[in-house]
């Protein structure tokens, strides 16, 4: 593991096998979480998969804790929660495609996506 300071707005490290996004991509609006993706996706090979750990919100009108993060986040930041879709969505716009989405014993799950 080597830790790199820079900006994901501007470059991403290339090469690496592996690359997490932990509470990353909910802070930022769709455009500049589309950003962050996309230079992801350039620093990756082919080989290389990408972990987004996030809370992942339910469809419809289950209850879930990122619904009322979500709700915080509309108030105070560009951000926003996501449903699968709306991350499905956006790693495509990204050149990804979601290969699944991994529930954990929290309220956050990891989306693992792969090269398209």
């Amino acid at each position: 593991m080597t830790f790199v300071a820079g900006s994901f707005f501007e470059h991403v490290p290339s090469g690496c096998d592996l690359y997490i996004l932990s509470h990353i991509i909910h802070d930022w609006n769709e455009a500049q979480g589309l950003g962050i993706l996309e230079n992801c996706r350039r620093a990756m090979s082919p080989d290389s998969r990408l972990l987004i750990i996030e809370m992942v919100l339910p469809e419809g009108n289950t209850f879930h804790p990122g619904k009322m993060l979500d709700m915080t986040m509309l108030a105070t930041t560009p951000g926003q929660e996501r449903t699968e879709h709306e991350y499905r969505m956006l790693l495509e716009k990204a050149g990804f495609k979601l290969s699944r989405v991994i529930p954990t014993n929290s309220s956050v799950s990891i989306v693992e996506a792969i090269s398209a």
